[in-house]
């Protein structure tokens, strides 16, 4: 492999958690934020951080934090611009702050299974998980234009970018996003 950064998305506005800021949101008295940075530091060489309020708290992980280059909240593929925008590596591994179970191999299953892909995201036996995805640094100026046009749909970028799905060996229980406070109470950590 490569050198890879690793971002973690963590600029949504939270709106199913009641408007929390959910990469902050304790699981097991632990933000979701660092279930997830525990698991992706291993399999990257810098990880960031991508988030619109409370970059004090996030900084603190020691992470360099990284806000949207665009207003209003534009979703995951906003996050994902700044992302790509700000590496210093030519790929990009991509991360929901709601997923504490990501699995502790999945950059190198994506890595192993991309071919010649400038994309690839995860999937698991039930479905695709497009914010668990690695993005090479070309895609930049293709996702400005694509959100620059209103778009906001993460697969069908993934997609137009002749991307493919990873199927990742690991359980259903590895992908849970936690998007809800009853999610918290049910999740496999």
């Amino acid at each position: 492999m490569t050198a890879l950064t690793g971002v973690i998305l963590a600029g949504g506005q939270g709106r199913r958690m009641g408007g929390q800021d959910k990469g902050l949101v304790l699981l097991n008295g632990i933000p979701l934020y660092q279930h997830v940075l525990q698991r992706l530091r291993p399999q990257v060489d810098i990880v960031m951080i991508s988030a619109n309020r409370n970059l004090d708290r996030y900084q603190a992980s020691g992470c360099t934090v990284i806000a949207d280059t665009l207003p209003d909240y534009p979703g995951p593929l906003a996050g994902m611009l700044s992302g790509l925008l700000a590496a210093k590596t030519d790929w990009v591994v991509f991360c929901s702050c709601d997923t504490p179970s990501v699995p502790v191999d999945f950059v190198a299953q994506l890595w192993r299974q991309k071919e010649t892909a400038p994309t690839v995201w995860a999937r698991s036996t039930e479905r695709d998980h497009p914010a668990l995805a690695l993005l090479h640094r070309s895609l930049a100026k293709p996702l400005a234009d694509y959100l620059q046009r209103g778009e906001r749909r993460l697969m069908q970028f993934l997609r137009e970018q002749n991307g493919h799905a990873v199927m990742l060996s690991q359980s259903e229980a590895a992908f849970r996003n936690v998007n809800t406070p009853d999610d918290l109470e049910d999740s496999p950590l």
